[in-house]
């Protein structure tokens, strides 16, 4: 069963709730979702061993979090060339962080790019059940992707 690796960031919660919606999308799959806060991830050796990477994270002032860029700093470090990667995140105003991070893992990482690129909701409707089953969406294509 191909594993897949949610890990995220998140500000207000906002971001940590895509995550879990977008890991249930994944199991419906039939793949093996990890969710994790990026805080968790200490080392390289913990992004090893997964089929599939998603990254996650809100935009503030038109940017991700500085913990975010650290941790695709320590991304780099391991060879994710030809793994799947998919990234969402939450946002008030810009939403640009979601793309920025899919961008890293296509051209830095050279990741194979997934079909629905990156994913990004507005926190005031990510409780709404439209929003709700696409976040669901997302991870059941990424995880089909990988089947």
């Amino acid at each position: 069963m191909p594993k897949v690796l949610v890990a995220y960031t998140t500000l207000a919660g906002h971001t940590e709730k895509m995550a879990q919606f977008i890991s249930e999308g994944v199991r419906m799959s039939g793949c093996e979702a990890v969710m994790k806060n990026i805080s968790k991830i200490s080392d390289a050796a913990d992004l090893e061993g997964y089929d599939g990477y998603i990254f996650g994270s809100p935009t503030y002032h038109r940017d991700m979090p500085n913990n975010m860029k650290t941790f695709l700093f320590l991304c780099h470090k391991v060879n994710l060339e030809g793994k799947l990667g998919g990234a969402f995140g939450s946002y008030t105003h810009s939403g640009d962080a979601p793309l920025e991070i899919m961008e890293t893992m296509e051209y830095v990482f050279k990741m194979e790019h997934f079909d629905l690129s990156s994913f990004r909701l507005k926190e005031a409707v990510i409780d709404n059940p439209e929003s709700i089953k696409a976040c669901q969406d997302y991870g059941r294509t990424f995880g089909q992707k990988l089947l």
